[in-house]
């Protein structure tokens, strides 16, 4: 069987002894390298930095090669743990609280050795990692405070914030960002309590302040709703009853009348509204589609008489030029009673064919006063007496011309011609008039 090492080291020897030579040592010797050896008896010892030995452990049995061997893997075990003890400090894996406990394992090691190894290296090492501990006290202390202070600083802008949102009527929005201000408030990391607590008080009144604001309109908007209810199902009523008149006017107007105090009644909740708007919508439909059909009907009946009137027109324009005003007038007022029988037009087209048909009126008068006027007796007389009289003048002012230039009177002369000049005139226009007269 292999032989294994029978536990703590016996009774003797207690304590360092001085390094001896036996003559013929149990183990090899390592130059120097190696700080322990093996008895022949099977005691372990391993060399103190002071050259002095110490005993270890003792070997039972087997080879004694393997028995060294055996405590110089103690040593390397301790050598391995204060390395990765080390490096877990370093890089933040491990705590100096478990790093303290790993020094004092290694400091209970050394001052009861179990082991062969260099005892000054490990010793060397053991205190180096102490010393890391302390450096490491130092940073996290130092990262701590850093962190107290941000967290502090950063609960403090959440208080600010809250604050300045706490008077916001953006109800969704701003409900959203103080439900976000809290969880990164209870994200953060813990340290005074003194402090924290003032900062919370004020996040706490803030987020109050706007609640409250909330539910107070939430609560106000709730019975503006409740009133719209009862408002547009009024106005519902109404137009229902509306729904069946023919008084196609007045009742239009009443509908636009209801549909203004809709628009300026307060909001239902949404699904209500839809509801309401519904109905609403649905009396009104109800009439509306009833007058489209009586309109439509009109309006084919319009889109006739508007036929109806054009070829009355074209008619009247048939009767121009006038040749006999009296006949013309027969016809005219024959056309017009039948005009008179059609119905309505359509309302863009009317005032187009009233022109036209007093258009139609005064060329027919027009005719007609000049007809009178071509054989007014009277007027007849009159413009054949103005032209006789203005000839009679020219003839008078012939003469006298006549004799002035016989008589070589340039003065009397001049005055004629320009006498005859103005009489001339006078009895072209006369002549022109009495024209007029003349039944060719």
């Amino acid at each position: 069987m292999t032989p294994t090492p029978t536990g703590p080291p016996r009774p003797t020897p207690t304590g360092p002894v001085p390094a001896r030579s036996t003559g013929k040592p149990a183990s090899p010797p390592d130059g120097g390298k190696d700080h322990g050896r093996i008895a022949d008896d099977g005691t372990i010892y391993v060399q103190l930095p002071d050259g002095t030995e110490r005993s270890v452990g003792q070997w039972a049995a087997g080879d004694p090669a393997a028995g060294l061997a055996h405590f110089r893997r103690r040593y390397q075990d301790l050598l391995v743990e204060l390395d990765l003890t080390t490096t877990r400090l370093r890089n933040g894996q491990a705590t100096p609280d478990q790093a303290v406990a790993v020094v004092e394992r290694m400091k209970a090691a050394l001052t009861e050795p179990a082991f062969v190894g260099d005892i000054a290296a490990l010793t060397a090492q053991v205190d180096a990692l102490a010393e890391l501990v302390g450096v490491r006290r130092v940073e996290l202390t130092e990262a701590k405070e850093q962190a107290r202070s941000e967290a502090l600083a950063r609960r403090a802008a959440i208080a600010d914030e809250a604050e300045k949102l706490a008077n916001s009527e953006q109800w969704k929005v701003t409900g959203q960002r103080f439900r976000e201000l809290l969880d990164e408030w209870k994200a953060l990391p813990r340290f005074d309590k003194s402090e924290e607590q003032k900062q919370w008080d004020r996040f706490k009144a803030a987020r109050s302040t706007f609640d409250r604001a909330r539910k107070q309109f939430f609560a106000k908007l709730d019975e503006q709703r409740a009133d719209a209810v009862v408002v547009k199902d009024q106005l519902i009523q109404r137009a229902q009853a509306l729904s069946n008149s023919t008084d196609w006017g007045p009742t239009s107007r009443a509908y636009r009348d209801l549909m203004a105090e809709w628009k300026a009644a307060p909001r239902a909740a949404r699904d209500q509204e839809e509801r309401l708007w519904q109905a609403f919508r649905a009396a009104q439909d109800v009439f509306f589609d009833a007058r489209s059909k009586v309109f439509s009907a009109k309006d084919d009946e319009e889109r006739e008489n508007l036929k109806a009137k054009q070829d009355i027109l074209d008619q009247i324009d048939k009767l121009f030029p006038v040749k006999d005003p009296q006949a013309t007038r027969r016809s005219l007022s024959a056309l017009m009673e039948k005009w008179d029988s059609i119905g309505f037009v359509p309302r863009d087209a009317k005032a187009g064919l009233e022109r036209k048909l007093r258009a139609a009126e005064r060329k027919l008068r027009d005719s007609e006063q000049a007809e009178w006027k071509r054989t007014d007796p009277a007027a007849r007389a009159l413009a054949e007496s103005t032209t006789k009289t203005f000839r009679s003048s020219v003839e008078k002012i012939e003469a006298d011309l006549a004799k002035a230039t016989e008589a070589g009177d340039q003065s009397a002369i001049a005055k004629a011609q320009a006498s005859l000049e103005s009489t001339q005139a006078l009895l072209d226009a006369a002549e022109a008039a009495l024209a007029e007269y003349s039944d060719d």
